[in-house]
C-alpha cells in the first residue's frame, strides 16, 4: 500500500507520466494506454467527419466557434467527470446554471446593487446547493442519482415561479448599464483576437480548468483519494480516506462549474430565461461518458472530459455547417454517443485482453 492510500497496481493503471511505467511494449503498452483514447479516436472521426461533409467547418472561424460551444459544455463536463469518477451523479448542474444567473441577475436588479454582489451571493448559494446535495447522499445513503433528480426538480421550480414572481415575466431584466457589469463581462464572456480569429474567454477558462482538474486528478493526493472513493469506497474508509468529506467537495465542484457557467451566460446576454438549462446535464455526464468516465465510478480523467465536450461541440455546430435540420440534432447526439462509447468499449477491451 503507497503512503497515499492508493495500492500499488491502482498507480500503476494510471496513464504515462503520471502512473508507473515501463517499456512500451507487449502487455505494458497496453497496460499504458490511458481510458480516454477511445474519446480521442473518436473527436478524430467526428472531426473528419464535418471536415468532409461541411465545407464551412473547415474555416479558422468556424473552429473558433466550435471551441466556444464545446466550453459552455466543458467547463461543467470537468467537474461532473470528477464526480463520476469518485463514484456518484449530478442531475441538477443543467437547471444550477440558470438559477444561478437568475439569482445573480435578480439580486443585482432588485438591489441596485453591484454587479459582482449578486455573483458573489449566487457563488455561495450555489456551493451551498452542492454541499446539502452532498450532504444528503452521504449521510442518507439515498444514491445520488434520486437525490439531485430532486434538486433538479425543485431548482426548475423555484426558476421559474421566483423569476415571475419578482419580474412578472419568465425572464430577469437587463443589468448591462449597472455598476460592475463591464469588469464582470471581462471576466466572464469577453473575447480577443489572434491572427484575426476571435477567442471566447471562456475557451481560455476551460483549458485552465482541465489543466487545473489533471493536476489535482494525477499529482495530488486529493486525485488519488477521489480515484479510491469511487472505485473501493469501503477499502477507502479502511484506510482513513474522508470518503464523505471527498464527496461533498466534488458536488460543490460541480456547483461552481454550473456558477461560472450561468454567469457567463448572464454576462454574455445580460438577461436570463427561467426556463433554459433543462436537459443540459445529460450532456454534461454524456461528455464525461464519452471521455471514459465509468458509470461505476473509479475510471476517468479530465482530458476526456474535455475530448468529450470537444465532440459536442463539433456535433452541434457540424450540423449548422452542413445545412442539415437542427431537429435531428438529438438523433445524432444519440448515435454518436453510441458509436463512441462502443470504440471506447472496444478499446478498453482491447486493452484488458493484453494486460
Amino acid at each position: 500500500m503507497s503512503d497515499t492510500g492508493v495500492e500499488h497496481d491502482t498507480l500503476e493503471r494510471l496513464p504515462p507520466p503520471f502512473g508507473l511505467t515501463r517499456a512500451l511494449t507487449g502487455k505494458d503498452f497496453a497496460r499504458n494506454i490511458s481510458p480516454e483514447a477511445g474519446a480521442l479516436a473518436g473527436a478524430i472521426l467526428v472531426y473528419l467527419f464535418f471536415f468532409l461533409a461541411a465545407p464551412p467547418f473547415r474555416d479558422l472561424e468556424s473552429l473558433s466557434t466550435v471551441l466556444y460551444v464545446s466550453s459552455i459544455y466543458g467547463i461543467p463536463a470537468i467537474a461532473v467527470a470528477l464526480l463520476m469518477i469518485g463514484g456518484e451523479f449530478d442531475l441538477s448542474a443543467g437547471v444550477g446554471v440558470i438559477s444561478a444567473a437568475l439569482l445573480a441577475s435578480m439580486l443585482s436588479y432588485e438591489l441596485t446593487a453591484n454587479v459582482w454582489l449578486g455573483i458573489a451571493v449566487s457563488l455561495a448559494v450555489a456551493l451551498g446547493i452542492g454541499a446539502l446535495n452532498g450532504w444528503m447522499v452521504v449521510r442518507t445513503g439515498i444514491p445520488s442519482f434520486l437525490v439531485t433528480l430532486g434538486s433538479f426538480f425543485m431548482l426548475g421550480g423555484l426558476n421559474l415561479a421566483l423569476t415571475r414572481y419578482v419580474t412578472g415575466s419568465v425572464a430577469t431584466r437587463s443589468i448591462a448599464d449597472m455598476d460592475g457589469f463591464a469588469s464582470a463581462r471581462a471576466v466572464f464572456a469577453s473575447s480577443f483576437e489572434i491572427a484575426g480569429i476571435t477567442i471566447r474567454i471562456t475557451v481560455i477558462w476551460w483549458l485552465a480548468f482541465a489543466l487545473l482538474a489533471s493536476w489535482v486528478l494525477r499529482r495530488s493526493i486529493y486525485g488519488n483519494w477521489i480515484f479510491a472513493v469511487g472505485g473501493a469506497p469501503a477499502s477507502a474508509r479502511a484506510v482513513g480516506i474522508p470518503v464523505r468529506h471527498v464527496k461533498i467537495l466534488l458536488f460543490m465542484a460541480v456547483g461552481f462549474a454550473s456558477w461560472f457557467v450561468g454567469i457567463h451566460q448572464l454576462m454574455a446576454f445580460d438577461t436570463v430565461q427561467s426556463g433554459e438549462g433543462v436537459g443540459k446535464e445529460f450532456y454534461y455526464i454524456i461528455a464525461a461518458v464519452v471521455g471514459g468516465c465509468l458509470l461505476s465510478g473509479g475510471q476517468g480523467s479530465a482530458v476526456g472530459a474535455v475530448l468529450g465536450a470537444l465532440i459536442f461541440g463539433m456535433t452541434t455546430q457540424g450540423i449548422i455547417y452542413a445545412g442539415w435540420n437542427p431537429d435531428w440534432f438529438k438523433f445524432f447526439v444519440g448515435a454518436l454517443l453510441l458509436s463512441v462509447i462502443l470504440i471506447n468499449t472496444r478499446v478498453q477491451r482491447w486493452r484488458a485482453d493484453r494486460i
